[in-house]
């Protein structure tokens, strides 16, 4: 009996210390059931900041310790594409920060082991019922398979946007070729990528092109299109006519000195007027 009795007390006390140990995590980490955590790509990509001041976001933000250091990590890189990028995250993380219409935790979530910090935001979510929000790809898809809930702003962004329905006409700025010899390429305010066809000679210009069909892809939306034919002729000025000073003297009839007094030559027309003002702004080597 007291065997037994010592087994049950020591089950308990493992069973005490278990559960004081959970709480104390929990509390260490304040993670709210229902929480949102932000991982790098989707903060250095920016757009969450502006989804979270339109007031649309209403669970709270967790931003795991990891993540700023990874950010930290980028920003002391040599590759300035990517320190530069890391440091607009540090500062989206205070822009978000200084928002009064989202709750912002930077939770401490301890070292980050062997599978980095995209397995320790799995974790996270799955131990606190929270949702990742994300930009990245391969993260978004592991997510699924482990039911994870995510956010992915890529997938935000194309519910968000303004559908353009074939036959709708757009302005369209081409700014690259595409994958056949005659297309083109230029992109939508949304970063929606729009190939035209039969465009590739107006690359750099401003064109009118008319929606033909949109492709729904993994990574995101892409359109199909056709520059507009202007429907009006191009307007061609005539030639202006131009004489030689010997062709005018043969136009006009040599008039006398005294008939010239009594009869003054006719005033020029306009038409005239014009070609006489041509000739004197000729140089004398085109005679």
């Amino acid at each position: 009996m007291e065997l037994l009795g010592l087994v049950l007390v020591g089950l308990i006390l493992v069973e005490t210390t278990f559960l004081t140990v959970r709480k104390l995590q929990e509390r260490r980490l304040k993670v709210a059931r229902g929480s949102m955590l932000l991982d790098t790509s989707a903060i250095m990509d920016g757009r969450i900041v502006d989804v979270a001041k339109s007031g649309i976001i209403t669970a709270e933000i967790i931003v795991p310790r990891s993540v700023v250091a990874e950010m930290q990590l980028l920003a002391d890189k040599a590759d300035s594409e990517k320190r530069a990028r890391a440091r607009k995250g540090l500062e989206n993380v205070r822009e978000l920060q200084r928002m009064e219409t989202v709750g912002v935790t930077i939770i401490n979530d301890g070292r980050v082991g062997s599978g980095g910090v995209d397995e320790r935001l799995l974790e996270l979510a799955k131990n606190y019922d929270a949702s990742i929000c994300t930009t990245d790809y391969n993260l978004n898809k592991v997510a699924k398979v482990v039911g994870a809930t995510v956010v992915n702003v890529n997938e935000l962004a194309q519910v968000l946007r303004a559908q353009y329905l074939p036959g709708e006409v757009i302005e369209l700025q081409l700014t690259g070729s595409g994958a056949n010899r005659d297309q083109a390429v230029g992109y939508l305010s949304d970063g929606t990528m729009v190939v035209v066809e039969n465009a590739k000679n107006l690359i750099g210009q401003k064109i009118n092109a008319e929606i033909v069909r949109s492709l729904q892809t993994e990574a995101g939306r892409m359109m199909f299109a056709e520059k507009v034919k202007s429907s009006a002729p191009a307007f061609k000025p005539k030639p202006a006519a131009v004489f030689h000073s010997d062709q005018l003297k043969k136009r006009r009839k040599f008039i006398p000195n005294d008939k010239f007094r009594n009869n003054p030559p006719k005033p020029l027309s306009n038409e005239e007027k014009m070609v006489q003002l041509a000739n004197q702004s000729r140089p004398n080597n085109l005679h």
